[in-house]
């Protein structure tokens, strides 16, 4: 654990890059494995390098969000528009996360898609509304979780959590099927 600490306090970005690379694209994996989809629709192997790389990107961009929500929440905080909270708390977690979800979601889940589409080759934003749905029901509770946690465990939970949204979409659309 203590690498790992290390490696993310002194390359955030590269760390970002690599957990969300790995995690994120195994969240995919693991959500046709559930769903029995063919594996071969995930893409041939230039596809899922460029998928892991669409992932890294997004992981940089989160951990950027991550950064600027707090800073826009301490702003708040600072010229009273927000009752005053202290950082570090579970008050302050969840304003974080409602703000970083409401604000920063949508624009990163439509980057995310216009990725998808490029690597894919595809065109459309065909089931987006349901990915911004889980900005309320998954994404605000998970990371009330995830910024109660100190700064550099938050990128690694937030990587984990694709994987955990991959299980329970995957299972949804497996129990759908039945």
């Amino acid at each position: 654990m203590t690498f790992y600490l290390e490696f993310v306090k002194a390359n955030p970005l590269l760390a970002a890059f690599i957990q969300f690379g790995i995690l994120g694209f195994l969240g995919e994996i693991v959500s046709y494995f559930i769903t029995k989809r063919p594996l071969k629709e995930i893409g041939n192997w230039i596809q899922i390098i460029l998928k892991m790389l669409a992932w890294g990107i997004l992981g940089i961009i989160i951990k950027y969000g991550f950064t600027g929500m707090r800073g826009f929440l301490n702003g708040l905080i600072e010229h009273n528009m927000i009752m005053h909270m202290k950082s570090g708390t579970i008050l302050y977690a969840f304003f974080l996360s409602v703000f970083t979800n409401i604000i920063f979601g949508p624009q990163m889940m439509t980057f995310h898609r216009v990725e998808e589409n490029l690597i894919m080759k595809k065109k459309g934003f065909q089931g987006i509304e349901n990915s911004f749905k889980t900005l309320i029901w998954f994404w605000i509770p998970a990371h009330t979780i995830t910024f109660a946690l100190p700064v550099d465990y938050q990128i690694g939970l937030a990587a984990l959590w694709s994987v955990v949204l991959g299980i329970i979409i995957g299972s949804a659309k497996g129990n759908r099927k039945s």
